[in-house]
């Protein structure tokens, strides 16, 4: 029997719906479910007593100010620390230019809110992040895929997609999620250069890019666009809003992540939190500013980069010796993910039914794909397992693989 709210939503509720990954993180509550699903960080490298020690800190000393509405624009000290650290890859910001959200994916819907009318183009890697698919169709938006290879989103193929008026390029450049992939620099001033012939702005999307594990740095996007407009001080004023995010660094539960951007843009993003939450939780960040001042942040990252090397060495290895040689994968040089390319007869969302019966479970990638396809993929996170899970989870899933790709070619 229908109530009488059904026939009520706004048409824009349409385009929701449940996000796949998600779902599928309910199966990490089954303990005999080994899952690479999640893009969950490890719990064990949590820096639990840091917090501990800054919860009582905060209360002894600012507990009347951390417990009350705060400024939308976010903690100062805190801002100011992200900007100190943001001027050490050369872009100078002030804290002006920031604006802390809770998580990313409250900033990737306020930047729906702001930009996106129904039928506005978007451009796309692809695959790309589900989660600002999930944002931003709400808003109605379209999409323009742009295929991706080890080096990142194939830029020399940009152009035709610029020519159908997009509204901005939505792009991660580290250790992509889902692919792993990174953006090689001649490819990053490729983009750079070419979204400002057309007059394209980008949203570079930052969660992983301090977990890199071998090979040099590689400038951001917001660095390499600041150089290529000589705007190398004074006030930030280019062409790309920057996101990254607390939840891959320290912990996603305290839910912290910030906006890099021009003024103008900030105050537009202020009004536009002031409508959906007014502050993010003031605690949260005095406390975050508590642990990650005085260099912890830097030692910390070190520990992180050190324990998801491991794992993810354990699940190349493993892929190396279980996976057939039908199926491919990326080798990321950081972040938290893989991708996997099965033959192209193959669906991965039925071979994670017959996974699921194995006790194994990942993301069908098909999901990543704004405009279809990808339905021979799949993302496998390797953060969150310990090394000796990675090996029995991945044996069950390479047999599994084996099997069904024998059957295929007895038929």
């Amino acid at each position: 029997m229908q109530t009488p709210w059904e026939y009520r939503y706004a048409h824009r509720t349409k385009q929701m719906g449940s996000s796949v990954i998600r779902e599928l993180l309910k199966l990490t509550e089954e303990p005999d479910i080994i899952s690479f699903a999640g893009g969950l960080p490890a719990p064990d490298v949590f820096p639990v007593n840091e917090f501990r020690e800054a919860c009582n800190y905060v209360l002894d000393h600012f507990g009347a100010q951390a417990l009350q509405y705060s400024t939308t624009e976010g903690y100062r000290p805190l801002r100011e620390m992200i900007a100190r650290h943001t001027s050490r890859y050369s872009v100078e910001v002030s804290p002006d230019n920031i604006l802390i959200t809770s998580g990313s994916q409250q900033a990737l819907d306020f930047i729906g809110r702001l930009f996106i009318n129904r039928g506005d183009y978007i451009v796309v890697e692809s695959p790309t992040y589900l989660g600002a698919l999930q944002a931003w169709n709400a808003y109605g938006a379209q999409y323009i895929p742009v295929r991706t290879d080890e080096n990142g989103m194939i830029v020399d193929e940009l152009e035709a997609a610029l020519r159908i008026g997009p509204k901005f390029i939505y792009v991660l450049p580290n250790f992509q999620n889902p692919s792993g992939a990174t953006l090689s620099l001649e490819r990053r001033k490729q983009l750079i250069e070419i979204a400002d012939k057309y007059g394209v702005p980008l949203i570079e999307d930052d969660p992983y890019g301090q977990l890199r594990y071998e090979g040099e740095h590689i400038p951001s996007l917001v660095t390499l666009d600041s150089q290529y407009r000589g705007k190398n001080g004074g006030t930030y004023s280019g062409n790309v809003i920057y996101l990254s995010t607390f939840s891959k660094l320290l912990a996603p539960g305290i839910r912290l992540a910030w906006v890099v951007a021009p003024e103008k843009i900030i105050r537009k993003l202020v009004l536009t939190k002031q409508a959906a939450d007014l502050n993010t939780a003031a605690f949260n960040q005095y406390v975050a500013y508590e642990v990650a001042k005085g260099g912890f942040l830097d030692q910390h990252v070190n520990v992180i980069r050190s324990v998801y090397k491991e794992r993810r060495d354990v699940m190349l290895e493993m892929m190396d010796e279980m996976f057939p040689p039908e199926v491919s994968w990326t080798h990321p040089k950081g972040g938290m993910f893989l991708w996997g390319i099965m033959p192209e007869h193959m669906d991965a969302a039925e071979v994670l039914k017959i996974a699921l019966n194995r006790k194994v479970a990942f993301v069908p990638g098909a999901s990543f794909h704004a405009c279809g396809g990808g339905n021979n993929t799949m993302r496998l996170n390797f953060s969150y397992s310990s090394p000796d899970t990675i090996r029995e989870g991945i044996t069950r899933l390479g047999t599994t693989l084996k099997e069904l790709i024998a059957e295929n070619k007895q038929n």
